[in-house]
């Protein structure tokens, strides 16, 4: 018998994280977080990490557990989130995963196999040296070029994610989106619900946009200039993260205040134009528009539970306490 799965995912700034605590304390749960940048110490105010107090109580998993120098990437994170779902099952919870990354809740929710060929770190660093000498732009029209639809999918500035593309077509002549494509045709191992939180477009551009004043406000220049100082740069892959890199790059002088906080907001905002259209391809989505019920957190927690509640091999196990 399949083990239940909550999925509760949305673009950016759309307000998972209060909903997720609310109905991890309606139905028993606890949370594994799907997001790139919160599994990382010390990068608190720029990924918007949960707080303590904004927990409630309520155990999470791959939050503040790598170092900002530690590579997190899709094979890993479904490794860790593999053992946190053991963790959960064993002690009579549901998991609930909540979090933007939506590779990553594809990776999880129907168990992708990225089996390693062989490196070929010839291959590999002629790449990199690639990137270095020519720019991040230049690696990524090279992938575009045998692999278009990876090239949609993975963003320019994630490197290490267009060299692996372009690595595994070179080693077995397939593109690496047919591969992840079959993959993801897979039965999913877990019973589940994989609801999607959104909002108008509009309203959602304001939450961003008021979003990166707080974080502002909060201090994250001083957040990205101690990690600086500590050796931390954008060749790493959380220095990569939005808020990171572009105040680095004032920080190092290559944009004035204003034109970094103007290409972090318009980035931010084309993200999660990106996470949306991800998730309208993604199979036996439960579209939760904020706006249908007119942004009363009750009335979007009822939809919810009563969604799991429909699912008889989920409710069989769990307490709805809500």
């Amino acid at each position: 018998m399949k083990k239940p799965l909550i999925i509760l995912t949305g673009p950016t700034a759309v307000g998972k994280t209060k909903t997720s605590i609310a109905l991890a304390k309606a139905i028993g749960g606890e949370i594994i977080s799907a997001d790139s940048m919160q599994v990382y110490k010390d990068m608190d105010i720029g990924s918007a990490k949960i707080t303590k107090e904004e927990m409630e109580g309520v155990p999470h998993y791959l939050i503040d557990v790598l170092s900002p120098d530690e590579e997190f990437h899709v094979v890993k994170f479904q490794k860790m989130a593999k053992e946190a779902l053991t963790a959960i099952y064993e002690k009579g919870k549901i998991p609930i995963v909540a979090g933007g990354t939506g590779f990553y809740i594809q990776a999880l929710l129907y168990d992708i196999d990225f089996t390693e060929n062989e490196e070929d770190s010839a291959y590999r660093a002629e790449l990199e040296t690639i990137a270095r000498k020519k720019g991040a732009e230049y690696l990524h029209a090279m992938l575009r070029e045998v692999d278009p639809k990876s090239a949609v999918d993975i963003h320019a500035n994630n490197v290490k994610r267009v060299i692996r593309a372009l690595e595994f077509y070179k080693q077995t002549g397939t593109r690496i989106s047919e591969h992840n494509e079959k993959e993801r045709l897979k039965e999913s191992p877990y019973d589940f619900c994989y609801f999607v939180l959104n909002d108008d477009r509009r309203n959602l551009y304001e939450r961003i946009d008021a979003r990166i004043d707080e974080m502002l406000g909060a201090g994250l220049i001083a957040e990205v200039a101690a990690l600086k100082n500590r050796g931390f740069t954008k060749e790493m892959v959380s220095m990569q993260g939005l808020g990171y890199k572009e105040i680095l790059d004032y920080l190092n002088g290559e944009l004035s205040l204003e034109e970094a906080v103007y290409i972090l907001k318009r980035d931010t905002r084309h993200f999660a134009k990106r996470q949306i259209t991800w998730f309208k391809r993604e199979r036996d989505v439960i579209w939760v528009n904020k706006n249908e019920y007119n942004y009363e957190e009750a009335r979007i927690l009822q939809f919810l539970v009563e969604t799991i509640k429909e699912k008889e091999l989920i409710i069989e196990r769990i307490n709805i306490t809500c």
